[in-house]
């Protein structure tokens, strides 16, 4: 891996975004790394959960704006394979059976910001700063829009994206961004610690709900309640009988 780390600490992975001196800003390297690290991890089956952090100051400032001059019209076939790239890594987190935590603290923006809250859950900092601030350089806060507006109400998305002001950890957890707010060098210790919490559950049941959750949150209530039904039938077969 050329900008991600990779350790293990018992059945908890920790990925770490190692390209400190650009605030771990999302390039097609690290953008490809990261995407296959995550799947890598959910196929293995000595990990059970994974913290996501950045070394260095920062989580993630977000896209690496300099490869933008690259992605123009005149390569509609570039433009089109990052685009897909990213839809691919907001959308992984989901996708995955396994719980992933962030541990966020520095600037956790735009693209990094999306990053931070497509986990399943999140620690950030006392002074994070976490925000949207693409309109301020002329652009759209576009893939991560999705995720945001799923997790808060439309009212606060909205002014998130519009007025592109960041948060701190407090106001994070106001707007319910964020699970835990901790100090800045405390970050990593709670992610891992509810990491290790998660992980230490039945894989299977750990993975059945999260599958479920992920299938009721946008459905009406009649169907979600048959994904719960049918989890719970599920949940019968991998349960011992007592004195079995």
């Amino acid at each position: 891996m050329q900008h991600l780390l990779i350790e293990d600490r018992s059945a908890v992975r920790i990925l770490t975004l190692n390209r400190p001196e650009k605030h771990n800003a999302l390039n097609t390297v690290l953008t490809h790394e990261l995407l296959d690290a995550l799947r890598a991890a959910d196929r293995d089956a000595a990990i059970n959960a994974v913290v996501l952090t950045g070394a260095g100051k920062s989580f993630c400032a977000g896209a690496d704006t300099t490869e933008f001059s690259a992605l123009t019209p005149e390569d509609p076939q570039a433009v089109t394979a990052r685009a897909d790239l990213t839809t691919a890594l907001h959308l992984v987190f989901s996708q995955m059976n396994k719980p992933v935590i962030s541990a966020v603290r520095g600037n956790a923006l735009g693209g990094g910001a999306g990053l931070a809250i497509a986990c399943d859950m999140a620690v950030m900092s006392e002074t994070v700063r976490f925000g949207y601030p693409e309109l301020k350089h002329g652009i759209v806060a576009a893939v991560v829009m999705a995720n945001l507006v799923r997790q808060v109400g439309r009212k606060q998305a909205f002014e998130l994206v519009a007025l592109a002001e960041p948060l701190d950890g407090a106001g994070a957890k106001a707007l319910g961004l964020c699970n835990r707010v901790a100090p800045d060098g405390e970050v990593l210790d709670v992610a891992v610690a509810m990491a290790q919490t998660v992980a230490g559950w039945n894989p299977l049941a750990m993975a059945t709900t999260k599958r479920s959750f992920h299938r009721v949150a946008d459905l009406a209530l009649g169907p979600a309640l048959d994904v719960g039904r049918d989890a719970n039938v599920m949940m019968r077969g991998f349960r011992k009988a007592k004195g079995g």
